[in-house]
């Protein structure tokens, strides 16, 4: 199959990956309704799809409750309103307005499909298709407090870095390695949070690093990959990845006039395979350089930003890309195998559980694809969320994702995509979860003002059930749009070690 290429289908195309259409969202689709709409409104006769509904959409794997609110606006145009629990939804306006073609009420911008039948509401949504069943019903969902949860042990210790925390920490030897958006790179006693050494990288790190014997392995956005010494924090070696010039526009206030933010806050961690670094670069490339001497070994040309972790196995390079695609390379040469379009950004990195191959994008799309060959064994929509975390597995066939908007993590099984459990977390699960004993721990993002409610904090659940034991939230802090967790957690030295947005490291007892 060298240069085949596969197209994965997705749930909504540019739907939830477009932050400005939900902007407008914020002002559209929590507007209340007019109470001096035009005549032609007022004219309209009523269609029977008008009203309030509420039912059940999704596969075998994945069913959810569902409800809408189907009116005319001010111009007489019939318009949804989505009420949607499991995607935090209450009121929000969906683009584009219904168009009667038949028996059928059609809003492709939502590619949604409804015909009255019985009384009720039967057809599908997205491009999967995905099924709908609605009933008529007099009360539509509302939001619900966040509940009184547990608060856990709090943080062991914290460690003021100064910089915001973007990078995952890894850890070795009872210290701490992680690099933050000021430019520094650190070492962090594991017993007490104390100093070990400090390096200046120049510009900030977003990528964590990679160890191995005496040294570590990073990038930075300066455009180097650095060899550090393990004990010292001393420089042995940096490496040209060519994307010094590659802009991010970081996470900021929603404002007018303010510009726009790309969603561009991560960077590979590089990946060691018998004395071989395999990393990705924001020029459009994947470089594979020698351990030892930091020379290339070769330099693969691709289409779109890696920012994602490589996935090294016996004979390939796997990298997906900002350009909607996931590249196979021959580990040797760095010449291209295969290549997929999942028609959306891939931003975190593909994962292998069991025999497949787990890749999300920011439009929304989970996909399993044969490891060997590629093929497409099941797709999934995340539901109006983008799916920008990262698989973790857990043992056989199951792992754990976490989502965007979703605000979910799920516990889901690879063979058929079914989802055993899903838990809110109240933020955006960006970051990979990770599993201790039986015990899930989980970091968010939080952000307002925003369409829907994000809180930042950190979250211990039960491996069995995804029941939330314990949730400390990050202490929020004026003149910010975005707090919390973006940094995915890890356990080391029974200690949950995690950066934040705040510029502290933190170390929470996993018992």
């Amino acid at each position: 199959m060298v240069g085949a290429e596969h197209s994965l289908a997705i749930g909504v195309e540019r739907l939830s990956s477009s932050r400005a259409w939900f902007a407008a969202a914020i002002v559209a689709g929590f507007a209340t309704w007019p109470t001096n709409a035009h005549a032609q409104a007022a004219a309209a006769p009523r269609d029977s799809i008008e009203g309030k509904w509420a039912g059940m959409a999704g596969l075998p794997t994945d069913r959810v409750q569902i409800a809408f609110e189907i009116k005319r606006d001010s111009l007489g145009k019939l318009r949804a309103y989505l009420y949607q629990e499991v995607s935090n939804f209450y009121g929000l306006l969906l683009p584009g307005e219904f168009v009667k073609q038949g028996d059928q009420y059609i809003l492709k911008e939502w590619r949604l499909t409804l015909t009255p039948k019985a009384g009720g509401l039967e057809g599908t949504m997205f491009s999967l298709p995905v099924p709908v069943t609605l009933a008529r019903t007099s009360t539509l969902p509302a939001e619900v407090p966040v509940p009184d949860l547990p608060r856990g042990p709090g943080p062991k210790w914290q460690a003021k870095l100064g910089g915001a925390i973007y990078a995952p920490a890894a850890a070795r030897d009872g210290v701490a390695y992680v690099g933050t958006a000021g430019g520094m790179f650190y070492a962090i006693s594991l017993a007490d949070g104390k100093f070990v050494w400090a390096f200046a990288a120049g510009r900030p790190v977003f990528g964590g690093a990679a160890l191995m014997d005496g040294a570590l392995f990073f990038v930075c956005d300066n455009g180097f990959l650095f060899k550090l010494d393990r004990a010292t924090g001393k420089e042995i070696w940096r490496y040209d990845l060519g994307d010094g010039t590659t802009p991010r526009i970081l996470l900021h206030q929603v404002v007018d006039n303010s510009g726009d933010f790309d969603f561009d806050t991560n960077a590979p961690t590089p990946t060691i395979a018998e004395g071989v670094v395999y990393v990705g670069s924001g020029d459009g490339s994947v470089h594979a350089v020698d351990a030892t001497t930091g020379k290339r070994i070769w330099r693969a040309a691709v289409k779109g930003k890696v920012r994602v972790t490589a996935t090294v196995d016996p004979t390939r390079v796997i990298v997906g890309t900002f350009d909607n695609l996931l590249y196979a390379l021959d580990r040797k040469t760095g010449a291209e195998l295969l290549k997929w379009d999942s028609r959306g950004p891939i931003v975190t990195s593909p994962a292998l559980v069991d025999d497949k191959l787990i890749v999300g994008n920011r439009n929304g799309l989970l996909a399993a694809l044969n490891f060997v060959t590629g093929a497409v064994v099941w797709r999934v929509q995340m539901w109006g969320s983008s799916a920008e975390s990262e698989a973790t597995p857990v043992g056989g066939s199951l792992f754990l994702f976490g989502s965007s908007d979703l605000r979910r993590v799920s516990l889901m099984d690879s063979k058929d995509g079914r989802v055993i459990w899903r838990t809110d977390v109240f933020g955006w699960p960006w970051p990979r979860p990770v599993l201790e004993g039986n015990t899930v721990f989980v970091s968010t993002v939080g952000g307002a003002p925003y369409q829907t409610r994000h809180l930042g904090a950190l979250a211990a659940l039960d491996r069995a059930t995804g029941k939330i034991l314990w949730r400390w939230p990050m202490p929020e802090w004026p003149g910010s749009w975005t707090n919390g967790f973006h940094a995915p957690p890890i356990v080391a030295d029974n200690l949950v070690v995690v950066g934040g947005l705040d510029g502290s490291l933190y170390a929470f007892p996993t018992r």
